[in-house]
């Protein structure tokens, strides 16, 4: 390993204080585009290194933007971003809203709402959406029940950063399954695992806090056919089937379950699936971005900093398993997009992972909690300035209610300590 170089995460910083600056400053954090931080940010790591040509400098970065990793990641982001728009076109995510209301016992309202939003966010891939989808909801059940708006909407956060964290087409989990080379399916079971205990546990809470308020849910009319594509993809997935392929066919079969039910015409599915990836294309140049930022900040030797600093600290394999999960917190906090966060942290934790034997899907899973533990906590996170507005509430309100996010770092925790899961290389 070649000497380190602080000067050059001289990017990193040029990031963080055009983000966070500007959004303590407009007292916006989403004011100003991430996309362009980061490109100001990477220009600065162009310009860096004068001992280097500019075209020697467009190369690296580009050798960094084009890895086959990213161009993957930024692949799946498209065709999840089309599978959950397709679905949500014609109806799914009504049907599986209305669907689980229908089941759930009017005694247990507020635990309904969160395995709701945990399997809706499982399906979907995302914790907005969730958010989006389920909070008019929640504020009806407060409006009959008198329950606390706050409670509410805690619980619905909590679930959907329950699908956040684990589902194989939200862009955490696609990023850190890519950045360490993790199977799909090999780091959801070992996600699942910690944080299962987690969610039963936040379950038992909210219980406790609601216990005696009953009240009858209204609910519509609901398709089973409509929550098909959503339930046939997590199936496939779990058996470890290429995400490509378990994407594709989601897609087709939303597009098919919306012509027979009159949803779409073959123009309107395809529309639909434009419309999708179109949403996913910040996310994919996104990811190319930083991944050539980080490829010229690597050369400049500042990945060989932030290791030779972490590694002082580390002597043993879950030293560096605690390093990696307060890497991709500390940048969670200071980005305040779990996403970002990983994609910034995601190459260093590779290289901590290789250095200390610390198998792939154990990586990714402790990149995905940790960073979900905090997203979940942010007053300033898009998860919570979401829930508030549509709530009508200050995000602080919402925290003391956050359980779910707090007991999945908990859990996170603990797996570290008693070696969970057992490796099985050497």
């Amino acid at each position: 390993m070649k000497k380190g170089n602080p000067w050059a995460l001289l990017p990193f910083a040029v990031f963080l204080l055009l983000f966070i600056g500007a959004g303590i400053v407009l007292k916006d954090f989403y004011a100003f585009p991430v996309i362009v931080a980061i490109l100001i940010a990477a220009i600065v790591a162009i310009a860096m290194n004068h001992k280097q040509s500019f075209t020697k400098k467009i190369d690296i970065f580009c050798q960094g933007a084009g890895n086959s990793n990213v161009m993957l990641m930024a692949f799946i982001f498209l065709l999840a971003g089309a599978f959950s728009s397709v679905a949500k076109g014609m109806g799914a995510v009504d049907a599986t809203v209305n669907f689980a209301l229908a089941i759930i016992p009017e005694n247990f309202l507020i635990i309904g709402l969160f395995i709701i939003a945990c399997f809706i966010s499982l399906a979907m891939g995302t914790s907005v959406g969730t958010i989006v989808a389920l909070v008019p909801i929640g504020l009806g059940i407060s409006e009959h029940t008198g329950l606390a708006v706050a409670l509410i909407t805690a619980a619905i956060i909590g679930g959907a950063m329950f699908g956040d964290n684990l589902s194989i087409i939200s862009d955490t989990t696609i990023t850190a399954v890519r950045t360490q080379g993790a199977q799909m399916k090999d780091k959801f079971r070992v996600n699942f695992w910690i944080v299962l205990p987690a969610a039963l546990i936040t379950s038992v809470i909210f219980g406790v806090l609601t216990w005696g308020e009953a009240a009858p849910i209204a609910y519509a009319d609901y398709s089973v056919l409509k929550i098909m594509p959503y339930l046939i993809v997590i199936i496939l997935a779990l058996m470890g089937i290429n995400v490509f392929l378990v994407l594709t066919l989601g897609i087709t079969l939303a597009g098919v379950v919306g012509l027979i039910d009159g949803s779409y015409t073959l123009m309107a599915i395809v529309q639909q699936v434009g419309d999708g990836m179109a949403s996913m294309y910040n996310m994919a140049f996104l990811a190319i971005l930083i991944a050539g930022m980080v490829e010229l900040i690597k050369f400049n030797g500042g990945i060989e900093f932030i290791l030779q600093a972490i590694m002082k600290r580390i002597s043993t394999s879950k030293g560096a398993e605690f390093g990696i999960a307060a890497l991709v917190a500390l940048t969670n906090l200071a980005t305040a997009n779990n996403t970002i966060a990983i994609l910034i942290a995601g190459p260093l934790a590779k290289d901590i992972a290789t250095k200390y034997a610390i198998e792939p899907r154990k990586a990714a899973s402790l990149l995905d909690v940790f960073s979900c533990m905090v997203q979940g906590v942010l007053p300033y996170g898009a998860q919570f300035l979401v829930a508030a507005s549509l709530a009508g509430i200050s995000p602080l309100s919402i925290l003391p209610y956050s359980f779910y996010p707090v007991l999945i770092g908990v859990c996170g925790v603990i797996a570290i300590m008693i070696g969970y899961p057992k490796k099985t290389f050497s």
